[in-house]
């Protein structure tokens, strides 16, 4: 299959000529849920343009918890912050939703980000909205009930699936909020008693979308404000006219990872 930019918004936004410094090096991969792109601490030599699913950056914690800072899907990037210079990864990046993405190594994407400045744009625009959501998702987590974060989470999710039945279970739930199983399933049970969750199968939830989103927190609303027009807008916005740095520019090359890691 031959590499396509459309379904990416980051990549779609960049003129042909910028889009080709990075199409000879990018690699169309398929992932299943529970799939692990990046683990903490490891270093990221790979960085995903997602074409569909959802994966959610998770933080561990010492007593074994984990708790989701955002999702990420077509919208974005994962592990782009390796453009910058050697780095680890601070989150553990796991597919919640099973779909596809164009992988790049890190190596060839900090050469065509030295050259591009349509490239430093789109990946700039990217991660300040990043920042703002995990401001954001830090707030909800401290100020909502997790009834309400629930309700976001699922129309998060559901933002990236063509069906209104999430393939979710319970415990991927309890992870992506940080709360015990037994709370999830007492949660569960108030949205399902609101109409917001019709009905739940082992690995699945259908919703109701318009009630739910009168369960869910007004963070929904507001980070997807963030993520509509004026994102579109400002990614729009790359400087084509700009001259590229010259064409040897490059950025020594470290071996390749050769798929996402399980």
């Amino acid at each position: 299959m031959r590499p396509t930019s459309k379904a990416n918004r980051l990549l779609a936004a960049l003129p042909r000529a910028d889009f080709d410094l990075l199409k000879p090096h990018l690699q169309n991969v398929a992932f299943g849920v529970d799939t692990v792109l990046l683990r903490s601490g490891d270093e990221i030599d790979q960085v995903y343009f997602p074409s569909s699913g959802a994966i959610a950056f998770m933080v561990d914690m010492p007593d074994g918890h984990t708790v989701a800072t955002t999702l990420m899907g077509p919208e974005g990037a994962v592990g782009v912050l390796a453009v910058l210079g050697p780095s680890r990864s601070p989150v553990t990046a796991t597919v919640r939703v099973a779909g596809t993405a164009l992988q790049i190594p890190v190596p060839k994407l900090q050469s065509a980000f030295a050259r591009s400045a349509a490239i430093r744009h789109v990946l700039h625009v990217h991660v300040r909205t990043q920042l703002l959501q995990l401001q954001h998702v830090a707030a909800c987590n401290a100020l909502h009930s997790v009834e309400r974060r629930m309700g976001r989470w699922l129309l998060e999710l559901h933002d990236r699936v063509a069906a209104d039945v999430l393939p979710l279970t319970q415990e991927a739930l309890a992870q992506l909020l940080g709360v015990r199983r037994t709370t999830v399933t007492l949660t569960m049970s108030r949205l399902r008693a609101a109409g917001a969750i019709r009905s739940e199968r082992r690995g699945f939830i259908e919703i109701d979308r318009n009630r739910l989103e009168n369960v869910a927190c007004e963070c929904y609303a507001v980070m997807q404000a963030r993520l509509g027009r004026s994102y579109d807008e400002e990614l729009s916005a790359v400087p084509r006219a700009a001259a590229p740095l010259q064409a040897d520019a490059t950025v020594p090359e470290r071996k390749a990872a050769s798929g996402p890691k399980e």
